[in-house]
């Protein structure tokens, strides 16, 4: 078993003196971190446990004092090694091989090394135009002395750069030459950096999946990425893993960038020459069905971070040449003119598959921008194929049942019987009903509940997005809390049932409105009242409490009872008289009555006569003026002005989310669905995409399509008689298509842009 360099011991000679080695020993003042290279002082490690012998013993027994004798001009330590590696200046190290025979040295010793650094790696952070002398002789040296191996391979050790070796280093410097160098000495390709710099978090960092091969790939060398997988020395393998399991396609996924296309085009090529020339030397290898550590391949890894580019491009990845074509994950079926029929790929996309792309796009509430994924296809056409074919059915049908049950609840809650509770059974054709209807409302909130909890947990959404993805899923859990809490009351004889029992009927017709994103126009519409009930009137409701309950305080304070009045008939001419307690009316000491009549000020229904018989009436005023300038004319406005900037701004918006919505719908309803339906409605039909005698059985789905702008960069391509995509076929041994059923089958040329003097044949059995 091969040991890592911190469990291994050697044998290194020190001819340092006893001054050198405390200098070396002193504490020191931990440096700010400098990307990997700086040009200020090297800090130095506390060197590994390591067996070395003194050259100097032997001057202790002689009796020569150490520290005064006359050092050797020719002496080489780490800074003197380091600055003449660093310069680029051959001469600063004559010497130094002689140096390292005569003192039994080598340049992979643990004295000549800086955190993991080796001279090696400094000269190669310090490359003038692409060269610095000192390399080669420092490899010359190092092959002489005989710690090749040692010297190339070497890992820096600190936790910002922790493994990186001189192979990264050479590819990040972007130096091909150096790099067939490392390798032709033996440089290991499959040295992983994983130090905290190579780490996603939020400092300054670049995480390139930790290989040489992900790292010439995420920094735009294609060059060096062939040279990598196909070299004489030791051949890269792109399915290596890195310790988050991230192969050089998951890596360049990572880095892939939205905002800036020019970082897309490069990865999307990138991904393709590598994806071509794995396929050119080992055919039977698939990249792009390796799962990382969290089961994602490099796909669905695209989906889940939002790379909505980069995804595009995978989905509708094309190549026309013959040896390439079955990387392709859509292939041309048939074009004319503007007119273009798509086979896309459906590995991975459709929902019938586990953890596919489609699932992780709709629920994945932490994708910032999977509005516009959805609207990538195959993705939007599946999504209306599946509403078209059964969602759309089985939704109208769910409408019909939750609208049965609220005409069922309306009814049990109207005709609620008084007296102590549990009602006793009435043995008639409406006790009957009364308790059916009780039981039909039961197991409905019951199933609620249980869907309730089974969608937080499936979805999993984060607060930003819950009350948007999971609004009405909100309303419906909170609907069955409500009735469940009303159901116990009722049970244990508490008159207090009937409270949750009409908050529950309430919220019941609200949650209709669930229904209404089976309709754009009225799921657009819904989509705009949550984001204001959301946004601007919480917030208006927020404020608006603030000031009705500091004046109400105030008026409480302010204010005290009026004097009783004679309400039993004493004095009164005319009129029969009443009991006090029947006359009594709540006064401004009571602050939930306050609250409400200053409620009543703010929609201008307000009445002031009641203050007359009250002291302080002119403070009372004051406060009243004040209380409704701050809430009718100021906060109403203000509520009106921002709900109006609101429609404004989330028009276009709102049907991004009602799009979203009904694509969870969808997907909901389906996942109801016995595992043996869905297979029989999942998308798509079965094609054998092959060259005869080759075989390509795949799961496809079609998608017609009109695009006027590519119609002029399509002309390469021929197809007989486009639009019957329903007969199947193959090519004869000498290339001629089959006739079938009288009909003429369609092959796609491999023509040039320039003409049809093509002679490559590449056919689609449709």
């Amino acid at each position: 078993m091969k040991k890592s360099e911190k469990d291994t011991f050697s044998l290194e000679t020190d001819d340092r003196t006893e001054d050198e080695r405390c200098r070396h020993k002193a504490p020191k003042e931990k440096a700010p971190k400098a990307p990997m290279d700086t040009d200020y002082q090297e800090e130095m490690e506390d060197t590994k446990p390591q067996i070395r012998f003194n050259l100097n013993f032997d001057k202790g027994i002689r009796g020569v004092d150490q520290d005064n004798t006359k050092r050797d001009s020719r002496t080489f330590d780490i800074n003197r090694l380091f600055e003449a590696a660093a310069s680029g200046n051959v001469t600063r190290l004559e010497g130094l091989h002689q140096y390292l025979h005569q003192n039994m040295k080598k340049l992979s010793d643990s004295l000549y090394k800086s955190n993991g650094k080796t001279a090696l790696m400094k000269a190669l952070l310090h490359l003038q135009d692409g060269k610095n002398p000192t390399v080669e002789l420092l490899l010359d040296i190092s092959e002489r002395i005989g710690d090749i191996k040692e010297l190339v391979n070497a890992q820096k050790t600190d936790d910002d750069y922790q493994g990186q070796t001189a192979l990264h280093i050479a590819i990040e410097r972007r130096s091909l030459s150096y790099v067939k160098l490392l390798l032709s000495k033996g440089a290991d390709v499959h040295a992983k950096a994983s130090g905290k710099f190579f780490r996603p978090h939020k400092d300054p960092y670049f995480y390139f999946g930790e290989l040489p091969l992900s790292l010439a790939a995420c920094t735009n060398q294609p060059d060096m990425v062939e040279f990598l997988l196909d070299n004489e020395y030791q051949q890269a393998n792109p399915n290596e893993p890195d310790s988050h399991g991230n192969t050089v396609l998951h890596a360049l996924v990572v880095v892939a960038d939205n905002t800036k296309e020019n970082t897309n085009l490069f990865i999307a090529s990138m991904y393709d020459r590598i994806l071509t020339t794995t396929a050119r030397l080992k055919p039977k290898l698939n990249l792009e069905v390796t799962e990382n550590n969290n089961g994602l391949t490099p796909l669905k890894l695209a989906a889940k971070t939002g790379k909505s580019g980069l995804l595009a491009h995978i989905l509708k990845r094309e190549f026309q040449e013959c040896h390439t074509k079955h990387l392709s994950r859509k292939f041309t079926e048939w074009v004319y003119g503007p007119v273009q029929c798509s086979l896309y790929d459906l590995a991975s996309v459709d929902s019938a598959d586990n953890k596919s792309v489609l699932e992780i796009v709709v629920y994945g509430s932490d994708i910032p921008n999977r509005h516009e994924m959805l609207q990538t296809e195959p993705l939007h056409q599946m999504l209306e194929d599946k509403w078209k074919r059964f969602a759309g059915l089985m939704f109208g049908l769910n409408f019909l049942v939750y609208f049965g049950y609220l005409f069922i609840f309306t009814a049990v809650a109207y005709n609620k019987k008084d007296g102590k509770t549990p009602f006793p059974l009435e043995h008639n054709t409406s006790g009957y009903l009364y308790l059916c209807g009780q039981l039909l409302i039961t197991v409905a909130n019951l199933y609620f509940f249980a869907m309730g909890l089974l969608d937080l947990k499936k979805k999993r959404p984060k607060l930003q997005t819950l009350l948007i993805d999971g609004y009405y899923d909100i309303l419906f859990f909170v609907q069955a809390i409500l009735f469940m809490v009303a159901a116990a009351l009722y049970v244990f004889g508490r008159q207090e049932y009937l409270g949750f029992l009409v908050l529950c009927l309430a919220l019941s017709w609200v949650d209709l409105l669930y229904f209404a994103r089976g309709s754009k126009h009225m799921g657009i519409y819904s989509v705009m009242i949550q984001k204001m009930i959301l946004s601007d009137i919480l917030r208006f409701l927020f404020v608006y409490a603030v000031f009705l309950f500091g004046f109400s305080a105030a008026v409480v304070t302010l204010l005290i009872e009026p004097p009783a009045r004679n309400t039993t008939g004493k004095g009164r001419l005319f009129g029969p008289t009443y009991p006090e307690s029947e006359c009594m009316k709540p006064t401004f000491r009571n602050i939930s009555y306050t609250t409400l009549q200053l409620f009543k000020f703010t929609i201008g229904m307000g009445d002031m006569e009641f203050t007359e018989q009250y002291q302080y009436k002119e403070v009372f005023y004051v406060l009243l003026i004040f209380y409704i300038i701050l809430t009718y004319i100021l906060l109403l406005n203000m509520l009106i002005a921002l709900m109006n900037r609101t429609v404004e701004k989330i028009t276009m918006e709102s049907t991004s989310i009602w799009k979203l919505q009904r694509a969870i719908t969808i997907l909901d309803v389906e996942r109801k669905l016995p595992l043996f339906v869905r297979k029989r409605l999942r998308c798509g039909v079965d094609k054998d995409l092959g060259t005869p005698p080759e075989q390509d059985q795949r799961r496809c789905f079609r998608v017609e399509e009109v695009n006027w702008n590519e119609w002029n960069v399509r002309l390469g391509i021929i197809h007989e008689e486009p639009g019957n995509c329903n007969r199947r076929g193959r090519l004869t041994s000498d290339g001629q298509p089959i006739q079938s059923n009288g009909g003429r089958w369609r092959n796609i040329f491999a023509m040039s842009r320039k003409g049809p003097q093509s002679t490559e044949m590449c056919n689609i059995s449709p």
